[in-house]
Formats: structure tokens, C-alpha cells, sequence
């Protein structure tokens, strides 16, 4: 760990302050990202408030670095800013721990492969060491950040409302959703007030990680997309919602499900979110769709040095220097899965009238565009955008929008122009057009007689609507007997509205220019990314115009090629119309529709049953007189195989409680409460907690001990022969049992003893001298002279936990002879003891009767 040159501080710093619980998680937690942790626990005390724990398994702190590890600006991940082209880490700064330390109380906990024991060092308000001893802990970094704010008490009263400190909460466990999706190898845990809260397993692709952290309903709606763009090298991949899934089920009224990730670091990129809404609600014609998120993970990757996150102080906000190529390749995705969908303009902008329509392009598969030209596309659209974005008016836009819808008709003004050379001819619409803008008398008007036919020389109709006959009144031309056909249960041969539907009818094919303007726009839109779409269609028709006339034939090989496809696909529609034997013929609807297209049509509904089908029964075999016989057999008989009579009688159905009679009573036994408080007897009297060596002694005195006849007790204590250089240890099982291992280095007054700590167990969380001062109080108080009457509070619930772990290996099915077997332990160890949870052996179920009338008392409501 090294200090950062000033240089690189001054364009690195970020005079990082913390002001929440969350950016304390956050920088801890990425801290131990970077170590190489694999199990990550977060424990948090009144919502973080008291205390906040990171606690990790990664590679550790040397001894070396501890110095100055909360230092500001002490870093191992960095050595200058030109590092920042090629980072792999989530911090880089040195600023994260030393922050923290001038807000709250910091401990760290920390211990590297290659150390025997762990070390606890205590930090003051500029990151130095104030204290440091020994830990139990084991490989890894353990962070404790006690007392937030304590010198801060506006910052602190912020969290004053209960609503506060638990929106604090849930964007912790928002923060570990996110890192638990990107990584997916990683175990996280979050525990509040020792309640834990929400943990997630190891689990091994991003697929499983989606279903621990959203659930399995959620990511059945999610399909994988993966898009790789090698100049540059962008790489795109996630969790997407399925095409025309329901939005309900796939987004959220807020972002908080919507993750999106830049080198595995989760961010909040506001164009990537417009862009992500944009093409997902754009498939949704429902108005509340429109303010949904979409629930999706995409996880963007590029090279290190195009991304810049030394933006804003938690690193949440980044900067991407082709932002633009990014862009493209995130929208190429998203059309590639939802299809492209242009948003509908305004009705202001719309041209007045129907004559600029054209045809819709070549239906393409699945409505999607061809991967060639994808890429392009998209690109084109995108500078069209950015264009409009940038301050076009909006008549400049309505012109646009005339250009765009009327590629039809200008395609075939230019094949006119290019093969006659001269302007093309006004056609007969735009005569009518032209003369329309004359002023005309009001008798013309009132007669009608101010527009006029071009071709025939009337003047115009109105418009008349025809409308179908109906089913009753048949039509004068066709015979009486004649039945009316159904358009949808009898289809014929020929195409109909009903094929159209079905995206089974041809399209007009398009001509030369047409085709060259289709693929000579894009490559104008790359080249003036500026110009507007009438200068766009200015320089398609000047390179139409200016074509060679080899390229020119190629294009119109291709038109012909289509309409001779057009044309034989016309014909065998029309012989199959004009074909009795086929005009008669019926096609069969698809097999899934049929039941539903008869029902739909059907000529009277379905009735339904009168008397609905008889429920199956079965007699159950049921003998009052029987029972009563048996309950004075097994009350007359006695219980001399079990001591105090206790006699089994069944196992429930659960399989983990048994019934047993208890002299006149049926009692309730579960034998694994049995077998925790025999193990836990046992281990109380028994176990010995291994000790480990401490690599810097406790030195005990009257003070840490609590006082003079505390320490006599212990020099009172059963002791082995002394050493080689006189020292002596105590091999009292009270003291060994515990795990306590202590030296005694006699002198010539009991001033000049001198006492220490050389050993302890590590198995049990923060055990230490008080521990040791809480076995001395029972000697020396209560006269203790078993181990299991000096076993510290600690240790005793280290041992509780233990039993419960032994017993739950049982077998769930636990044999007739093991349960008598624990009754007759039971009634030999524990008499009248409870379980260690404080609950009794046996509940009470019901008496038994112990005469014939009382057993026909307890039969009679049966009986009835």
C-alpha cells in the first residue's frame, strides 16, 4: 500500500463526505469485492444507525499496511492516474475508510493467509491506530462502524422518522441485489437487529442469481440477449422482458428493478434508461404502460479506458467517451428483440391528407430487420434524433414526415424523370389539387359544379357508404335457396381479408429507384449526419441520376425479378379463385382454433347438464364397541418396560412427535428436544474447547481480574510441575475445559507473580478475560467444583448451539427402540428438566378413562 503522488490527489480527490448509512455499505462492501471475497456478511443495529459490520473472507490486510490503511489517499489499487486506462477494481482513491472514521467509530478486524492469528485494530477520527489486540476471527477483513454521525447531530436527525431509517434499509438491500446479480459466485447476507433480513447462496450463472434475487416467477417473463460490437468493443448482454409479456408482471412503477451495469459496476445512466423505456413501453398501447420500468439487468462491458467513473463521489454516475456507440449498439439490441415500433406523430404534424401514404416496406420475419442492415438502420435513426434534438422546427419535421411516407411516389417521379429527361407530368390528383386553390363563384359551389372529374369532365359526387345486406332480407341476384357463407368457418381457396390478416398477401413490388434509394440513404445519412430529409432525398436522386448504367441494370434486374415474383403469385391466387373445383373447396382452420372458431359460430349454445355426476364415496370401517374395548385394554395394562410408566403408543403422521401413555394420561413427546438437552448435558460436562495459541499474551492483574481474591482463586487452582525456567500452567479442567490456557511465573512475593494468557479458544466469539473473571466468581461465590457448574455464559451458548446442530442430523424417522432408548435416558439424566428452548418434554393430550362408564362417556358424542 502506497501513498498517491500530489498530483494524482488533485485530480483523483473527490472530498468524499459520508452522508448516509448506504454509501458506508457501499464502500465497505466494494472493499471487499476487491480483496477477492467470496462470503460477504452486512449486519446492521437500529438500521445502521449503532452499528454497521461488513465481514468478508478475502484476502486480508498485511501487517505491513496496517498503518496507514484509513489513511487518506493510501491505496494498493493505484499508483497514478494514468492506472485509471486499465482498472479492474472498485475503488481507487484511499479515501472510502478514512472517510467513514471521521463520522464514526471504526474497528477492523483483519487476518492474511499467512498469519496464525487475527488482530483487532481501534481507529481515531484521522484513520491512525489507536489500540490493537488479538481476534478469534478467521481468514479475511471484518469492518465495525459503531456510532454513525455521533459527532454530527443535524446529519443524525435526519433519520430521526421510523419511515426515514427504513427507506435507509431497503436501498442497502437494493445495493446487494444489484452486486449479488453481477456476480453471481458470491454469498451475501444482511441481518438487522440479528434478524436476518435477505441473503442470497453461491450460485452458478447470472440466470440462477436473477431468480435468488427476483424470484422464479419474475425471470420465467426474462429472455437472455447477448449483442458484441468489435469496433469498438462493445459487449452487451442481460435479462430482458419477453416480447408482449404483461407489463404487470415485467416492470415496476419505479427504477429500483431496473439494474444496469458498466464493467460489473452498477450505475444510473440516464440515456440508457430513456433509451431501455423507450422500446419497452412503445410496445404496450395501454396508457398506463407508458411511466412503468421495465424489470431487466444489462450489463454493458468496454474497454477501461473508454469509461470515466471518477465522476461523483460514490461512483455511481459514469461517463462513457463513445457514448454514441453505445447508444447504437443498446438500441440495435433492443430492436432486434422488440422490432422496431416509431412513435406515432402528433396529430398537428400529420399531413391533411391520405395521398402521401405509400405502401409499407417488405414485410420481413418476425416484423424485425435483417442483422445486415440493422446496425445502419438504427445508426440513421439515431442521428435523425439527435438532429431533431438539436433544434429543428417543426414544420421542418411535418416536411420530413411528408418525405418519409411519400417514398413511393417519389421513387416513380424519379424512374419517370431518368428515362424521358424531362420534368415528370402532373398527375391527375394534383390537377384536381391545383384547381381546388382556384377561386370559385358561390352559384358553382351551391350547384356543385366547381370540382370536376379530369378524366370523364363531371363534376365530383359525394361520397356514398355501402353497406353489407343482411342475413334476413338475401339479395335479389341470388337464388332464394342460396345460403350465406361465413367468412371465417368456411375460408376459400382465394385470398381474402382473412389471409391479409394472417400477413399472407403480396406486396406491390418496388421499383429500380426505389430499391437503390434503400440502400443509398443510409450511406447518405452517415455522410451528412446534419442535413435534413429533403436534402437527404435531393442527394439520392442526384446519385440515382448519376448512376453508371451497369449499376443502373443491376437494380433494374432485381425490380423485374420481383415483379415477375409479383405477377406469378397474382395469377396462382386468381386461377385458384376462378377454379370451381377450388372455389368450393373449404380450408381447414388451424387444429388449436377450431374448437374455439365452432363455438363462436355455432347455431344454438351448449346446455348444460341437468344433475351433475355423483361424487364418489368410500365407507370407512367404524366399531364404537371395538374402540371402547381397546381403551380398557391399554388402560388395564401396565407400563412396567418404561420406567415411571411411560409407554409408547404411535407415531403421528408429522413423524416427528410420538404419543405415549404416562399412567392415566396420553401424552405429546417430541424425542429431538429429548436429544438436545441430553447432548448439551453431556457437553457440558465433558467437552474441552481446544485452545489456540495468542501471538501476544494477556497479561492478567487484580484490575482486569476484579481484584486480590479473584487472584487468588485462581493461583489456587490445580497446576502441573513447573518447567525448565520455573514457569508453571494450570491444568485445572475448569480453566482447560473453557479453553483457557494460563502461565504462572512464580516470585519471591505474591506482588512479584506474574500472570498471563499464553492460549485461547478460538471457536467462541469474543471470548476473553471477562469470561475468565466469570469462571473465578463461581469458584470462588459458589463453591464450583464441576466443569459444568463453571462454564461461562459464552461458552454455554456456544454449547446450546452445538446440540442443536448434533441433533438436527438425526434421522427424521427416528426407530420404535431409539424413542424407548431416549425415554429411559431421559427419566435417568434430566428427571424433571426442561428442554434448553425452557419448554417441557411432554405436552398433555386427554385423560384415559380409567372405568367402563367413563370410557362410554368419552365414546358417547362418537356414538351420536
Amino acid at each position: 500500500m502506497k501513498q498517491l503522488p500530489p498530483d494524482t490527489v488533485r485530480l483523483l480527490s473527490s472530498s468524499q463526505v459520508i452522508t448516509s448509512v448506504v454509501n458506508v455499505v457501499k464502500e465497505l462492501l466494494e472493499n471487499s469485492l476487491d480483496a477477492g471475497a467470496s462470503n460477504i456478511d452486512v449486519k446492521l443495529e437500529n438500521y445502521g444507525l449503532e452499528r454497521i459490520e461488513v465481514r468478508d473472507n478475502g484476502h486480508g490486510i498485511k501487517a505491513a499496511d496496517t498503518a496507514v490503511m484509513a489513511v487518506r489517499h493510501f491505496t494498493s489499487k493505484i499508483c497514478t492516474h494514468e492506472d485509471l486506462g486499465h482498472l479492474e477494481t472498485y475503488g481507487f482513491r484511499g479515501e472510502a475508510l478514512g472517510s467513514i472514521c471521521a463520522v464514526a467509530e471504526v474497528t477492523v478486524t483483519t487476518k492474511t493467509e499467512e498469519e496464525d492469528i487475527s488482530t483487532q485494530y481501534t481507529l481515531n477520527l484521522t484513520g491512525g491506530i489507536v489500540s490493537q489486540k488479538p481476534s478469534h476471527l478467521g481468514q479475511g477483513t471484518t469492518v465495525s462502524v459503531l456510532r454513525i454521525f455521533k459527532t454530527l447531530p443535524v446529519r443524525r436527525q435526519y433519520y430521526s422518522s421510523t419511515k426515514k431509517r427504513k427507506e435507509e434499509l431497503k436501498k442497502v438491500q437494493d445495493l446487494l441485489l444489484a452486486y449479488a446479480m453481477i456476480k453471481p459466485e458470491l454469498r451475501l447476507t444482511l441481518v438487522h437487529d440479528k434478524v436476518v433480513v435477505w441473503q442470497k447462496a453461491k450460485v452458478p450463472d447470472h440466470r440462477s442469481a436473477l431468480a435468488a434475487t427476483l424470484g422464479p416467477s419474475v425471470v420465467m417473463n426474462l429472455v437472455p440477449c447477448h449483442h458484441r460490437q468489435e469496433q469498438p468493443e462493445i459487449s452487451l448482454e442481460g435479462f430482458f422482458p419477453k416480447p408482449g409479456a404483461d407489463y404487470s408482471s415485467t416492470s415496476t412503477s419505479g427504477p429500483d428493478r431496473t439494474f444496469t451495469f458498466v464493467n460489473n459496476r452498477p450505475v444510473h445512466h440516464k440515456d440508457i434508461m430513456k433509451l431501455l423505456r423507450q422500446h419497452y413501453t412503445a410496445q404496450y398501447p395501454a396508457d398506463g404502460a407508458r411511466s412503468r420500468y421495465p424489470i431487466l439487468m444489462l450489463s454493458v462491458t468496454v474497454p477501461p479506458s473508454a469509461v470515466d467513473v471518477n465522476l461523483t463521489p460514490d461512483k455511481t454516475q459514469v461517463l462513457l467517451h463513445d457514448k454514441e456507440a453505445v447508444l447504437t449498439a443498446l438500441e440495435a439490441l433492443l430492436v432486434s428483440l422488440y422490432g422496431f415500433r416509431p412513435t406515432e406523430d402528433p396529430p398537428a404534424q400529420r399531413p391533411p391528407s391520405s395521398e402521401t401514404w405509400s405502401a409499407p416496406p417488405e414485410p420481413q420475419r418476425d416484423n424485425r430487420p435483417a442483422s445486415s442492415d440493422l446496425l445502419k438502420d438504427v445508426t440513421a435513426a439515431r442521428t435523425e434524433d439527435s438532429r431533431a434534438s438539436n433544434g429543428s422546427s417543426s414544420s421542418s419535421q411535418a416536411d420530413d414526415w411528408v418525405v418519409n411516407s411519400s417514398l413511393d411516389d417519389q421513387s416513380c417521379s424519379l424512374s419517370a424523370e431518368t428515362s424521358s429527361g424531362s420534368e415528370p407530368p402532373e398527375r391527375p390528383e394534383d390537377q384536381v389539387l391545383s384547381k381546388s386553390r382556384e377561386r370559385f363563384s358561390a352559384e358553382d359551389w351551391s350547384r356543385g359544379t366547381a370540382l370536376c372529374d379530369p378524366a370523364s369532365g363531371l363534376p365530383l359526387q359525394p361520397v356514398s357508404i355501402h353497406q353489407p345486406l343482411k342475413a334476413s332480407a338475401p339479395s335479389p341476384l341470388s337464388p332464394p335457396d342460396q345460403k350465406v357463407p361465413n367468412a371465417i368457418t368456411e375460408k376459400r381457396a382465394a385470398l381474402t381479408a382473412y389471409d391479409l390478416i394472417g400477413h399472407r398477401a403480396t406486396r406491390a413490388p418496388l421499383s429500380p429507384a426505389a430499391l437503390f434509394e434503400k440502400e443509398a440513404r443510409a450511406d447518405v445519412l452517415r455522410e451528412q449526419p446534419a442535413a435534413s430529409l429533403q436534402d437527404i432525398s435531393a442527394a439520392v436522386h442526384q446519385r440515382w441520376k448519376n448512376l453508371r448504367e451497369e449499376d443502373r441494370k443491376k437494380y433494374e434486374e432485381k425490380a423485374k425479378k420481383q415483379q415477375e415474383r409479383h405477377e406469378q403469385r397474382s395469377k396462382l391466387a386468381s386461377a385458384e379463385g376462378a377454379d370451381p373445383s377450388a372455389r368450393g373447396q373449404k380450408r381447414k382452420a388451424p387444429l388449436s382454433n377450431q374448437k374455439l372458431l365452432d363455438q363462436l359460430f355455432s347455431g344454438q349454445p351448449q346446455r348444460k347438464s341437468g344433475a351433475p355426476a355423483p361424487r364418489p364415496s368410500l365407507p370407512l370401517p367404524c366399531s364404537v364397541p371395538s374402540l371402547r374395548r381397546r381403551l380398557e385394554r391399554l388402560s388395564s395394562q401396565s407400563g412396567s418396560a418404561v420406567p415411571r410408566g411411560l409407554r409408547l403408543v404411535n407415531r403421528l403422521a408429522s413423524q416427528s412427535a410420538w404419543v405415549i401413555l404416562c399412567g392415566q394420561r396420553l401424552m405429546l413427546l417430541n424425542p429431538f428436544r429429548v436429544e438436545e438437552a441430553l447432548l448439551f448435558k453431556r457437553l457440558l460436562e465433558n467437552n474441552i474447547l481446544p485452545a489456540v495459541s495468542l501471538q501476544d499474551p494477556i497479561q492478567l492483574t487484580d484490575g482486569n481480574l476484579g481484584g486480590a481474591e479473584y487472584t487468588e482463586a485462581l493461583c489456587n487452582m490445580e497446576t502441573q510441575g513447573p518447567g525448565l525456567s520455573g514457569e508453571v500452567f494450570f491444568c485445572d479442567p475448569r480453566l482447560v475445559a473453557n479453553g483457557f490456557k494460563v502461565k504462572l511465573t512464580p516470585g519471591c512475593a505474591s506482588a512479584e507473580r506474574h500472570l498471563e494468557v499464553t492460549a485461547m479458544a478460538d471457536y467462541v466469539p469474543f471470548l476473553g478475560v471477562d469470561d475468565l473473571r466469570e469462571i473465578l466468581t463461581a469458584v470462588l461465590h459458589r463453591k464450583a467444583r464441576a466443569v459444568k457448574e463453571c462454564r461461562p455464559l459464552k461458552v454455554a451458548n456456544y454449547l446450546k448451539g452445538e446440540a442443536v446442530r448434533l441433533a438436527r442430523q438425526l434421522p427424521t424417522n427416528l426407530p420404535r427402540e431409539d424413542v424407548e432408548e431416549t425415554l429411559r435416558r431421559m427419566e435417568r439424566q434430566l428427571g424433571e428438566e426442561k428442554c434448553i428452548h425452557g419448554r417441557p418434554f411432554l405436552e398433555h393430550l386427554a385423560d384415559v378413562p380409567s372405568s367402563q362408564e367413563e370410557a362410554a362417556a368419552m365414546l358417547r358424542p362418537l356414538e351420536l
